[in-house]
């Protein structure tokens, strides 16, 4: 065990601080399904933003940016790095538009927008798939990063850990709903990110990295510092950074990185006071999550390469360790025994505290699909708040539960994050479509979640037996994109059109821009026209107060003002100063402008 009394202490005072905020809020959380899931949408922006970064903050994210870097160098974050362009997509087309659906969950869109029992199929049999499935697999991977930092730092078993985890969060997330999750992750992502720079600042001090100096300079690391992959290597350049760009932010659906917004992402929209504090909450996530976090995480995975050059070195280090969870994701909690007492208390307390938030906001997340979009929807519609909430809080449990059995069969974080890439891939198309194209319909959505759940099967379980040519992940990430866009289109064309009367409500309380409802805003126009002799509604950029030209825009400059802020900070570390003040001077010009056109966006609220 690496902690003391002084880091049992501040380790204590922060689980005593946090289990007080949500026993607060709970009597709150208690009052209705919209306190409980929205915290009866009248949270400020800079709290909601605040708490979706705290969110994907987990436990299992430093540990997957280390094995990242110490498999691909700094260059394979692009793996996730290129998220950003659907995160800033979701900010300038999509957050308005979900805040202005008002439902309660993003399940509940399916209703709204599509027609009949495809539509209900849909919205429950995605609310389980979703709610349980994918939500039970990311929590998980954050339980199995949980389990290898307390093995390493705390010299307890995994099935302790899990069993400890599990039963606090549950009972923290059970009471307090939404308004305390998002009220402590404020404090959470306070203690994280100071956590974070603390880990960075003496991985650098020890003497096999000599500083920063010292990193930068280390033949040993030349191969894995840069930001970009070495573009004589065209394998690397495809895996690393075009297929990322080219494909994988539109075509693949990633919790935290949906196309077009869902989730607790969308949940984080819906709870907003209106629709400028929906965008400017998700703009602030996307700054913070890709501009203001990677780099002490990059420092420490770097550094770990220099102190535990191979996994036999983890090993020889923690020779108690569970063989089966040593991974180069383990480098990270391995790198945090180097810290001085207290601090080492702080930065634990740091990496529960983002274990409690990521969890906390699944398990709420999906509690909400359960309650709201299955068993009230379909089992009991008409049955008390208090009853809901209490169904909600034992679905809580539930979740905990399925989680904590999974986390103990997987080996790595990154083992999960490429399955659930592949899971997701193709879908993502249709989901920033049917905002904006009124052929979208509910057959389109169920090919797609099938058909990119069997491709990624058979690649899972099936391909290597057939005898046939083995196929990369990203291979395999191009090939389920294809095969599933195809046939969702497909599908969507020999299958009927949702119906009039929906595709006319759904416009008129949405009001989304484009050509893409011409034909259904023709319809209005015309039965509009026989009914009282004129035509009250438009599909103009200048009647919606909205532009896509100004989305497009914003867009462009949202995603340079990030990656300049990211770049900039990386050269500046390394010591490269004029194309490290390019950058910054970038991020400064496309930040002002991009301040300029944010309330030209076109707010009905």
């Amino acid at each position: 065990m690496q902690l003391n009394q002084l880091d049992w202490f501040v380790f204590a005072a922060y689980g005593v601080i946090a289990l007080a905020t949500g026993l607060y809020f709970a009597r709150r959380a208690g009052a209705g399904m919209q306190e409980f899931f929205l915290s009866g949408r009248k949270l400020p922006w800079w709290l909601l933003g605040t708490s979706m970064v705290a969110t994907t903050f987990s436990t299992d994210t430093p540990n997957l940016v280390t094995n990242i870097v110490r498999s691909d160098g700094v260059s394979g974050n692009w793996i996730w790095w290129a998220y950003l362009i659907t995160g800033m997509c979701t900010v300038f087309f999509y957050a308005k538009l979900w805040r202005r659906s008002g439902v309660l969950t993003d399940m509940g869109f399916y209703e709204l927008r599509y027609s009949g029992r495809p539509a209900a199929f849909l919205r429950g049999f995605r609310a389980l798939y979703l709610g349980v499935f994918f939500n039970v697999m990311i929590m998980a991977t954050v339980t199995l990063a949980a389990i290898k930092i307390s093995g390493v730092l705390l010299g307890i078993d995994k099935y302790t850990t899990v069993m400890v985890a599990a039963t606090i969060t549950a009972a923290y997330s059970a009471s307090s709903g939404l308004w305390g999750v998002v009220v402590t992750d404020l404090l959470l992502f306070t203690i994280s990110m100071v956590g974070s720079l603390s880990a960075a600042y003496f991985a650098l001090q020890r003497p096999e990295v000599g500083g920063l100096s010292g990193l930068v300079n280390n033949p040993d690391l030349q191969g894995k510092l840069s930001m970009l992959p070495d573009f004589s290597d065209w394998t690397a350049v495809t895996s690393v950074l075009i297929v990322p760009l080219a494909v994988q932010w539109w075509s693949t659906w990633y919790p935290g990185a949906e196309p077009g917004g869902g989730g607790y992402i969308a949940q984080r929209m819906l709870a907003a006071r209106n629709e400028k504090e929906s965008v400017y909450s998700t703009l602030w996530f996307n700054v913070a999550h890709y501009a203001l976090r990677p780099w002490p995480w990059i420092l420490v995975a770097l550094s770990s390469l220099l102190v535990y050059p191979t996994l036999e070195s983890i090993q020889q280090r923690f020779p108690d360790l569970d063989p089966t969870i040593v991974g180069h994701d383990l480098a990270y909690p391995a790198m945090l025994v180097f810290l001085p007492s207290g601090l080492l208390g702080l930065v634990v307390a740091s990496l529960a505290a983002a274990y409690m938030s990521t969890i906390s906001t699944h398990l709420n997340w999906g509690a909400a699909y359960i309650v709201d979009d299955c068993y009230k929807r379909f089992w009991a519609p008409y049955r008390s708040e208090a009853h809901y909430i209490l169904v909600a809080r034992l679905s809580t449990v539930i979740l905990v539960i399925l989680a904590s059995v999974v986390a103990l069969w997987l080996d790595t974080a990154r083992q999960a994050f490429q399955i659930l890439l592949q899971i997701g891939a193709g879908t993502g198309l249709i989901f920033l479509l049917r905002w904006y194209w009124w052929r979208i319909n509910a057959w389109g959505e169920v090919a797609a979640m099938i058909i990119s759940f069997l491709v990624a099967v058979y690649f899972e379980f099936i391909h290597f037996r057939t005898g046939l040519v083995a196929l990369g992940t990203e291979a395999q990430l191009v090939a389920g994109v294809v095969i599933t866009t195809v046939g969702w289109m497909a599908v969507t064309f020999l299958t009927p059109k949702t119906d009039a009367e929906t595709l006319g409500s759904f416009y008129r309380k949405i009001y989304p821009i484009g050509p893409g409802w011409r034909p259904v805003v023709k319809k209005i126009q015309l039965s509009q026209i026989s009914e009282a002799g004129d035509v009250s509604i438009d599909n103009t950029e200048a009647s919606s107060g909205q532009s896509l030209t100004v989305g497009f825009l914003a867009w462009f400059l949202g995603c340079v003002t990030v990656y300049a802020a990211l770049f900039g900070t990386g050269y500046l570390l390394y010591g490269e100063l004029v194309p490290g003040v390019f950058c910054l001077l970038l991020f400064v010009g496309s930040a002002t402008w991009l301040s300029r056109i944010l309330p030209h966006l076109g707010f009905a609220d």
